[in-house]
């Protein structure tokens, strides 16, 4: 362990042996928490390589409590996070629209660490029961087409970093893994990034993963389809620049799509939305994401047919029965 951290804060790169390693030392409570925080702090202070992400992720997944839902036949919307931003739970009310859509979502969330309320935080505090078992995930996806995977209960790595990453309060690493360490591997993915250098590197191990995926940043730092500016775009096609605008949408402030200083008033915000008593910019972030999502899921409609298809199915209303429902199967 010692000599993995003296690497680290030499400023050296870890082969993807070495990342593995770490990873399952981290996994298995072999770091104290000063160890653990030294750790995360090397990587605050520079970018992660590929070979280091694909090392961790490979550690993570060997470790999970893997779980087989529709034979990988899902689609995951979830971004790093780490974005200061603190929108509202985006990436979690789109998974209804798309799921209300037909399209089978194994969302992947954790508690809020550098945001207020991560989706975990507002999927308990609405009532939904966390759990790993697979029999009740895979009753929900075929119910109501989603089911919620909360990370720490399938990952002990997650699990144990979990204090020290909140008393940091700040993107770690583990802001990166988030992604890709689905339980359920679903063949489709949306992902958020902060930064278009993970955006590249995201490509890179999605494309060896051969998923099917969308990775976005909004040119001015969120790591979603935001409106407040273009996005760039990364997907097996390459790299693309996408405004909006183009497609109707207004281009918003950040006040538009401000979340709650509490758990409570996010979940409002949530609710809200479903309800149709959303705002025009609350709406517009919502069908923006899902269009991509139900884009990447059948790439043989086009996005303005997946944009009338989100829009349709969160006005009419059909994501909030489809909440609805989900919840009252817990």
């Amino acid at each position: 362990m010692k000599q993995l951290i003296n690497k680290l804060i030499d400023h050296q790169k870890l082969s993807e042996d070495e990342a593995k390693t770490l990873m399952y030392k981290l996994a298995h409570n072999e770091a104290n928490e000063a160890q653990m925080s030294a750790i995360l702090t090397a990587y605050i202070m520079r970018n992660i390589t590929i070979e280091e992400l694909q090392g961790f992720r490979s550690a993570l997944l060997d470790l999970a409590k893997g779980v087989n839902l529709n034979n990988g036949n899902t689609i995951d919307l979830c971004g790093t996070g780490g974005d200061g931003k603190n929108t509202f739970n985006i990436s979690t009310i789109s998974s209804f629209v798309v799921a209300a859509a037909g399209i089978p979502v194994a969302k992947h969330g954790n508690y809020g660490v550098s945001s207020i309320s991560g989706s975990s935080n507002v999927m308990e505090y609405l009532g939904y029961k966390f759990s790993n078992d697979e029999a009740k995930l895979q009753h929900e996806l075929e119910k109501v087409n989603i089911c919620f995977m909360h990370a720490p209960l399938f990952h002990p790595a997650l699990k144990a970093v979990g204090s020290v990453r909140k008393q940091l309060g700040v993107k770690t690493i583990f802001n990166l893994l988030g992604p890709v360490v689905n339980p359920a591997n679903p063949h489709f993915q949306l992902s958020g990034v902060y930064s278009a250098e993970v955006g590249r590197v995201y490509t890179y191990l999605l494309q060896s993963q051969e998923k099917q995926f969308s990775v976005v940043y909004s040119l001015d730092g969120y790591d979603e389809v935001s409106l407040t500016s273009p996005i760039k775009h990364f997907s097996q096609n390459g790299e693309t620049l996408i405004d909006f605008v183009q497609y109707g949408f207004s281009k918003l402030k950040p006040i538009d799509i401000q979340g709650g200083t509490t758990i409570e008033e996010s979940a409002n915000i949530f609710l809200n939305i479903l309800n149709g008593k959303g705002t025009t910019a609350q709406n517009e972030v919502i069908i923006a994401n899902s269009a991509l999502a139900i884009c990447c899921y059948n790439k043989a409609i086009s996005l303005n047919e997946s944009i009338a298809l989100a829009k349709e199915t969160l006005l009419s209303q059909k994501a909030l029965r489809s909440f609805k429902q989900l919840i009252n199967m817990q």
